[in-house]
């Protein structure tokens, strides 16, 4: 084995837990692990109690004895990474009104800079709006939540977490003196939208479980105390955000889980008038909201579009009785996302697996595309600020052509480059390979997988082979340019993506056939990509590094119990293992509105079933593991930090093998990982280390 010590790893104290429900009872023995007290942890680590933190610290060290040998490697990793990044980079700044709006790098910053250019000299000095860095400085963790400027312009909302627990505090800044006013909103989902006149804003705050269930209006020269409540969502199974319309006419309240939606409509220009409802929820549909003058365009599976239609309805009567189709459903074209402008109407869509974007002429009806002709590759809508405009801005990119900016006039179909990636230590895209395979899985379904190697890497199994999966809420992981893979491509990985079940690659079906009762469908479509990469020579079974996070933790650990023999080794970042305790938790912040994706076992036995049937840590056994990096961090709220350090623990107990289990957590970050730009790139360089250590290329 290439992991040698003498260091004992940490064996987590054993304090059995029994918990029974419909009859069935099960016994865990490292629930202690979850703090009684996780709420103020998340607003301050140092409350954590101290048996738990000697633990999460005592395996913190273990790992960094493991990974000892690799931190040359790790500083080799993240000087190319950070090589591959043009340091001073910065957007191309988007039109709107006199001003062009964009966000930028300094070199060695960690932090986005937001600023802004005469629209008539885009390539004109920048003015500097908010300075991530400077917000940041003295924070050993600092995350902006967004930066929106006011309609008259005169005006910045900014918000910030500064613990990695998702609990952000919002600013406002006079963008004439670029002074931040008195008024503080703690305690938010992220940022929030201003009202017409920019005399205060609208922001969700967030409840003790950590759910934006309340909706405020926060009028400026007030303290939050004074705020105004404006709607508040009584089922914690929903989800509450707020928006915005392109025209600044009217405010959108979206509460949503994952499979049904609500709009409420408040008009932007009166702060004080109550939320009218567009169509109360109903279980499985879903609707979205874009203004059109007059219209709304609505993006609903309402009637049985499965994969979505268009249909426009009145501004001032917005119900479904009066919905009128105007893009019908097409069985196998999913429909993503839309947006409204004066002429036009334009859409992401996504067949056969690959995305186009697609516009129509709203007086003729005529439509037209705009796609691609590699194999695999991403897109994506940025559309524009501005209603009354011809021109909309996308980007592209593939595994081997760095990303590119362009302006489409939707009138006369021209397509301006207006940037492409700049990678400062070189790339020749004709040095490497890029395919689109189909795997078949074990019912039949053919599962696409994208993969990048360099020209000329052996085909007969001797090639290591990174392969990343997701698998849930519909979420497509897309095909597009990843400088930091390079790495392990530059050293003979295949890097492969596997496109599985319960996401939406190949339409709103692939992701139903990959969730609740089907969600097994998920992990064989994983093991299956695995062994046809072996069959076929592209690897070996001992040199497939599986990586996956959150969701896609959930999907390492599932086949680690199905399949360990299929893998060399698994990253799992943040990963979502314990997922039966956390349904049967509905205190957690995400568990409510999670029951619609997993299912409800406090309410159903057969959900229970369901679940505990593949949940990882119910079902770790006497198996040989391949080595095991899980990575977690102390201030998570969306997959908490007990789940991996409960799952490791199990792990390290009962596996048959003498390969590592190992967990290193962020202890003064969340979900995402340190917040930093180069910070980040730190963690990726110590995975990558692990995968190249387990196949034997860390020297």
């Amino acid at each position: 084995m290439p992991f040698q010590t003498d260091m004992t790893p940490p064996a987590a104290e054993k304090r059995p837990i029994a918990d029974t429900r419909h009859g069935i009872t099960r016994n865990d023995d490292y629930a202690w692990l979850r703090a009684d007290n996780w709420q103020a942890v998340f607003k301050d680590p140092s409350v954590l109690a101290s048996d738990i933190r000697d633990h999460l610290e005592a395996e913190n060290a273990y790992q960094k004895v493991l990974m000892a040998d690799t931190e040359e490697l790790q500083k080799t990793l993240f000087a190319e990474m950070k090589g591959r990044i043009k340091e001073d980079d910065e957007s191309v700044p988007a039109p709107d009104g006199p001003w062009a709006y964009g966000s930028s790098y300094k070199t060695g910053g960690q932090q986005p800079r937001f600023y802004r250019v005469p629209r008539k000299t885009p390539d004109g000095e920048r003015a500097i709006l908010l300075d991530g860095d400077k917000e940041a400085d003295g924070k050993d963790y600092f995350r902006l939540g967004g930066a929106d400027h006011s309609a008259d312009h005169g005006k910045l909302l900014w918000a910030f977490d500064d613990k990695g627990s998702e609990y952000f505090t919002c600013r406002v800044r006079d963008l004439a003196t670029l002074d931040d006013l008195d008024d503080t909103v703690e305690d938010t989902s992220g940022g929030g939208v201003f009202d017409a006149g920019a005399e205060g804003f609208f922001y969700t705050r967030m409840d003790e479980n950590h759910r934006p269930s309340k909706l405020f209006y926060h009028r400026l020269g007030t303290t939050q105390a004074e705020d105004r409540l404006i709607y508040e969502e009584t089922d914690p199974g929903f989800f509450m955000g707020v928006g915005q319309s392109r025209l600044n006419d009217f405010v959108f309240i979206n509460i949503h889980d994952h499979e049904t939606s609500e709009f409420r409509l408040l008009k932007a220009g009166d702060p004080a008038a109550a939320p009218v409802m567009v169509e109360p929820r109903v279980q499985g549909i879903e609707y979205e909201l874009e203004e059109g003058g007059e219209v709304f365009f609505i993006l609903t599976n309402a009637d049985g579009a499965k994969d979505f239609k268009i249909v426009t309805a009145p501004v001032d009567a917005p119900q479904k009785a009066n919905w009128s189709e105007i893009v019908p459903h097409q069985p196998g074209r999913l429909i993503l996302s839309h947006q409204a402008y004066a002429r036009h109407l334009v859409w992401l869509e996504r067949e056969d697996g690959l995305p186009r974007i697609a516009i129509m002429d709203r007086q003729s009806g005529e439509v037209h595309h705009i796609a691609f002709d590699e194999e695999a590759y991403a897109l994506g809508l940025q559309g524009s600020y501005e209603y009354d405009t011809d021109v909309i801005r996308f980007t592209y990119s593939s595994m081997t052509t760095p990303s590119q900016v362009f302006d489409y006039n939707m009138t006369t179909g021209e397509r301006t480059l207006l940037k492409t990636q700049e990678v400062p230590s070189g790339h020749d895209p004709d040095a490497y390979v890029t395919r689109r395979l189909q795997v078949t899985s074990h019912d039949g379904a053919l599962v696409p997988v994208s993969l990048v190697m360099k020209a000329g890497t052996p085909l007969d199994g001797s090639a290591p082979c990174l392969l990343y999966g997701y698998g849930s809420y519909g979420i497509t992981i897309p095909a597009s340019f990843n400088t930091n893979c390079l790495s392990l491509v530059d050293r003979g990985f295949v890097y492969a993506i596997a496109h599985i079940r319960g996401g939406k690659d190949k339409g709103f079906a692939w992701y139903e056939d990959g969730k609740r009762e089907a969600k097994t469908n998920t992990f064989k479509d994983f093991v299956a990509v695995a062994r046809h990469l072996a069959d076929e020579g592209y690897t070996a079974p001992d040199r497939i590094v599986a990586q996956g996070g959150s969701a896609g933790g959930l999907l390492m650990g599932a086949v680690m119990n199905m399949a360990p023999e299929a893998f060399g080794a698994i990253i799992a970042e943040v990963p979502f293992v314990d997922v039966l305790t956390t349904m049967l938790d509905d205190t957690l912040p995400l568990t409510p509105p999670e029951w619609p994706e997993w299912g409800n076992p406090i309410a159903s036995e057969s959900d229970y079933q369901t679940i505990a049937a593949y949940s990882p840590y119910d079902n770790v056994g006497a198996l040989p593991y391949p080595p095991v990096l899980a990575v977690a961090g102390l201030t998570d709220p969306r997959v908490t930090y007990w789940e991996p350090a409960k799952w490791v623990a199990k792990l390290r107990d009962h596996s048959t093998s003498d390969a590592p289990v190992m967990l290193k957590t962020n202890m003064g970050a969340g979900h995402g990982g340190a917040s930093g730009r180069f910070s980040r790139l730190e963690e990726i360089a110590e995975v990558y280390a692990f995968a190249l250590k387990t196949v034997g290329k860390a020297g």
